[in-house]
């Protein structure tokens, strides 16, 4: 079995990214909008800021706390969509409770919404009339790709549907001209699917539940889910079962998570682009 480095995905992303940013006019500028005191979220903004850094795009801090107001969070999301240079804006998941996602999303001009978690951004995704996508499915055909992988006449199983991994992933294979099989916990006969697969690609976040007597010889697994156990993250394949029958499988931490940064930062560098020729 290889394990697939998505860290080195990541940085090689990076430095291609950073190539193009220096060939811009100016120097794109990306925000990751925070409200309130969660520590984990705050780790996520500074690891963002880091690697947008890193690929020559400026980093925008834009922290509020959660007792700011709905009018008022929007209100400061549309100065932000007026900064000079701006490409990119996102909004830190998960908001406190007391604040409707979809307002704060749609917020974000959409030609700034690099997430593509907003209203018009989404549905221009859906019907692949957009030149970015959402980063985590990016992230997951990125690996894909990288594996130079003949995907004619393989069975692709996607595992879950949900927003951020298992239904913008199969709508990016569609796209590609494949037919995934897509299997959710209401799927008669699962199993046999995913003992069929030749590729599954994960996003159920149901920690270690892939198995080594689940997948057949020669399976590659692209790792998206994640779970806590314990102290730390771990995703939905157990590594250590699949070892002796898994070819190529994406860890967790360590695979789908940096390559997301990366496509995450080029949707920002597409958006400077378009910008560099209006």
């Amino acid at each position: 079995m290889k394990i697939i480095d998505g860290k080195k995905i990541r940085d090689d992303m990076l430095s291609k990214i950073k190539r193009e940013v220096l060939d811009l006019p100016f120097r794109p500028v990306f925000c990751d909008v925070l409200v309130g005191e969660d520590l984990v979220s705050k780790q996520y903004i500074k690891m963002k800021s880091k690697y947008a850094e890193k690929a020559g795009i400026s980093f925008y801090d834009a922290s509020f706390p959660s007792s700011i107001s709905t009018e008022k969070l929007v209100e400061e999301i549309k100065r932000i969509n007026n900064i000079e240079n701006i490409c990119g804006i996102i909004i830190q998941l998960p908001l406190p409770d007391s604040f409707d996602s979809k307002i704060i999303l749609d917020a974000i001009d959409p030609s700034l919404d690099v997430d593509c978690l907003g209203n018009k951004n989404s549905e221009r995704f859906y019907n692949n009339e957009s030149n970015l996508g959402l980063p985590t499915a990016l992230a997951c055909m990125e690996i894909l790709n990288s594996l130079n992988i003949d995907l004619k006449n393989k069975k692709i199983v996607i595992l879950g549907q949900g927003e951020l991994v298992g239904k913008p992933v199969a709508s990016l294979l569609r796209f590609a001209g494949f037919e995934p099989i897509i299997v959710d916990s209401k799927t008669k006969n699962k199993e046999e699917f995913i003992k069929q697969a030749d590729v599954i690609i994960s996003g159920m976040g149901n920690g270690k539940y892939i198995t080594g007597n689940m997948i057949k010889n020669g399976v590659v697994i692209i790792d998206a889910g994640t779970s806590e156990s314990g102290a730390s993250v771990v995703g939905d394949v157990d590594l250590d079962s699949v070892a002796n029958k898994a070819s190529f499988v994406s860890p967790v931490p360590g695979g789908v998570g940096p390559v997301t940064v990366a496509m995450l930062l080029n949707n920002v560098l597409q958006v400077a682009k378009a910008k560099a020729k209006s």
